[in-house]
């Protein structure tokens, strides 16, 4: 149920439609008792006035310096930035990445101003006078860009795409549960760190944000606390124009505790005390604050739309200063009485980081292996060996890869504590289950068919939620580099679901492996609704990602030795369905390379590239054409496109010999795009799929040996006869 606190401005909504009321009335009495805030006991109400005035202006002139920015949602929250950066969290300005500090993640990151001005107030070393003046200036090394991003000092991860944010604090959350879990001791809390989430409208309505919130619930996260910035403002209008659901009953229908702030833009006690239930140790469930803020606040469009995302004006901003008191001419002011308010923070926080640097001192005696362990966690290092974990050797009867990859994987996650593992509820499919598995759960749940966990599992139920998957693992990922290296799985086509997230870990370098299975049209009988035809296009096109499409269970070995290696990088393993050729041709070795010769013939007449599951068609079709037509033709296997760019020009051109001018044909049910960069034709798809069992499907679009073969025959006839020339790809 709600928390009802008897203090002022801490009350539940009892408006006649729930939380969302919020009209005209509610904005005039807030802009009315604009200019008596509250304060917490050791500051003056006078003082908290000053720093809000000098906030919201400070935002105010950053906007209209180069005529750009979103000022009015960090206006409206500076009250919250008080309570949040003065009182509530704790951090280390002077160590931005120390291990036990909170972490905060604004989902709402177009208001990034409001947490880069906050970290310039804090001290944080990084955002100097000048770079916080560089937002939205030509500066190509500002550290204030248009929305937050996870290389800068005190940004947790990169937000932007709506309802991300709090994805990924979902997954810093269970971070912290997983490893406190794991690793405290009575009397040693090493890990001990909160979640806090900024949200807006825009991040209640995005479907990642509410499968989010679900799971969150679900799981009891009681160390995550997120706030909704309640402006009542999108783009558009008043966000009652497409919502008008209870926001605060749906929270507590989802778990979680839920508290109201009515007068955010003036109560910072109020805030404070809310934010306090946050880290309140008999807390059972994650924690909403509902916050009411005014949009712009102090401004002539304060409560509009139009405040989201433009700049006030030089007359607009010249009367919020008249309306403050403050001298219009000037700019950039912060007072000296300001500056007094933040100055201790910095030297709290080298405190609060001598105090862990200590008890994990002490913990180190008391628990040295449990201790040594958890050091080597949070230094990201996992046994320099671990490839010997791997099988030497796999059974040569027929196999999907998907199964393939609990053979590699299996024995890796069983012995690494590193690494954990989800699915989007496909547990028999993926085939990721290990020995030792236990899956992460809130300890008091029992499910109805079992099994049972808790915190320390390192096996993630994400349900029928593939978007939300792959944003809480960068949420793990993000935690700290390579402390947690969490693998993801699904079929592939449902990654089109989770492709947002997936490119948003991309963007961020942090180091994911997503296991794809049902990997082309050989998934058979569930139809083209789930053969992803044209969905490895955009992930071999998709920056900083190996997309890997392994042929047999030995390339599955060296798919997982190239996705573990790949710090800082992405990655999507790719398998299939059904049983393939364990060929003798193939090299775990060679996957680095992207693409290497498993056929090789003298002088020539053609290159067939052959690539994952359908590795074997090619070398089917090599025979076929040598024994039945005297065709010499060599065989690519091709299992990575980003590896093999990465490769010298004169390995690339040995691979390919196109240079030579030997054509190349590639085969692969998959939509053509980005073959024409390596191959001059290709057997491929240019429709969607159709619902077949898979052991016919093949044939139906024509993948059968012989088919293929005369394709090939064809195309080497038009290119003898010049109809066909290198750089005009053929699609056969």
């Amino acid at each position: 149920m709600a928390q009802t606190l008897s203090m002022n401005g801490l009350t539940p909504n009892g408006t006649a439609n729930g939380s969302t009321s919020y009209g005209k009335a509610t904005v005039d009495g807030l802009l009315q008792a604009e200019s008596t805030p509250s304060a917490p006991a050791e500051h003056s109400p006078e003082d908290i006035q000053l720093v809000l005035q000098s906030f919201r202006l400070l935002i105010a002139d950053l906007c209209e310096q180069f005529n750009m920015g979103h000022p009015g949602g960090a206006i409206g929250m500076a009250a919250i930035g008080v309570a949040l950066w003065k009182y509530a969290m704790r951090y280390a300005p002077n160590d931005p990445s120390w291990f036990n500090r909170d972490r905060f993640v604004l989902s709402n990151g177009h208001a990034c101003l409001f947490q880069y001005c906050n970290l310039y107030l804090t001290g944080y070393k990084a955002m100097t006078w000048e770079q916080l003046k560089s937002y939205h200036s030509e500066r190509p090394d500002s550290l204030c860009p248009g929305h937050p991003e996870i290389e800068h000092d005190g940004i947790e991860l990169t937000t932007g795409p709506l309802g991300q944010g709090i994805a990924n604090a979902v997954g810093l959350a269970m971070a912290t549960k997983h490893l406190a879990a794991t690793y405290n001791r009575p009397g040693y809390e090493v890990v001990s760190n909160h979640t806090w989430c900024m949200v807006g409208d825009a991040c209640l309505q995005e479907g990642v944000g509410c499968e989010a919130f679900s799971y969150a619930g679900h799981l009891k996260l009681n160390n995550l606390t997120v706030i909704y910035d309640n402006n009542q403002v999108t783009c558009d209008g008043s966000v009652d124009m497409t919502n008008t659901e209870d926001v605060n009953a749906k929270m507590r229908a989802c778990g979680w505790d839920v508290i109201d702030v009515e007068d955010g833009v003036n109560d910072v006690e109020a805030i404070v005390a809310a934010l306090a239930k946050g880290k309140d140790p008999s807390r059972k469930r994650p924690l909403f604050i509902n916050v009411r803020t005014i949009i712009g606040v102090g401004s002539a469009v304060a409560g509009q739309a139009v405040a989201h995302g433009v700049p006030f004006g030089t007359k607009n901003v010249a009367d919020m200063k008249k309306a403050y008191g403050w001298d219009q001419e000037k700019h950039f002011v912060i007072p000296e009485k300001v500056k007094q308010f933040y100055q201790d923070i910095p030297t709290r926080g080298d405190e609060w980081v001598q105090e862990w640097n200590h008890l994990l001192e002490e913990f180190s005696s008391k628990h040295p292996d449990v201790a040594a362990e958890f050091k080597a966690r949070i230094e990201g290092k996992i046994p320099e060996n671990f490839e010997e974990l791997i099988p030497d050797s796999f059974p040569d009867s027929p196999t999907p890869t998907r199964k393939s990859n609990n053979l590699v994987f299996g024995p890796i996650i069983d012995k690494i504590q590193s690494f954990m593992v989800g699915t989007a509820d496909l547990s028999p499919s993926v085939n990721m289950g290990y020995p030792s598995k236990l899956d992460f759960q809130p300890p008091s749940l029992k499910t109805t068919s079992g099994p049972n966990g808790d915190y320390t599992g390192r096996y993630i139920h994400y349900g029928i939620r593939e978007h939300v998957m792959a944003s809480i693992s960068n949420g793990l990922a993000a935690y700290a580099p390579r402390t947690i290296l969490p693998v993801t799985s699904s079929f592939f086509m449902f990654y089109i679901y989770a492709a947002p997230g997936v490119r948003m870990g991309a963007l961020q370098h942090l180091q994911v492996i997503h296991v794809a299975t049902h990997d082309s049209i050989g998934a058979g009988e569930d139809g083209p609704t789930h053969q992803p035809i044209e969905l490895a296009a955009l992930f071999r096109a998709m920056p900083n990602m190996l997309y890997i499409r392994p042929a047999d269970s030995e390339e599955v070995a060296g798919a997982w030795i190239e996705a573990i290696k790949a710090k800082g990088t992405p990655s999507i393993i790719s398998t299939s369905r059904h049983a393939v050729p364990q060929t003798s041709v193939t090299r775990r070795s060679k996957v680095a390379k992207g693409a290497y010769i498993v056929r090789d013939a003298s002088d020539p007449q053609v290159t067939l590239i052959g690539v994952g599951a359908e590795l074997s068609f090619a070398l089917k079709v090599a025979s076929y054409l040598s024994d039945n037509y005297g065709i010499r033709a060599r065989v690519v296997s091709f299992p990575c496109q980003r590896l093999f760019e990465a490769q010298p020009r004169e390995y690339r051109r040995n691979v390919l010999r196109r240079h030579e001018g030997v054509p190349a044909v590639v085969i692969e049910p998959y939509a053509a795009t980005s073959w024409e960069r390596y191959a001059d034709a290709g057997i491929c798809m240019k429709t969607f799929g159709h619902s077949l069992p898979g052991k016919y499907i093949y044939k139906h679009f024509g993948y059968d040996t012989e088919t293929m073969s005369k394709k090939v025959l064809g195309y080497l006839e038009s290119w003898r006869n010049k109809e066909a020339i290198a750089g005009e790809f053929v699609d056969l």
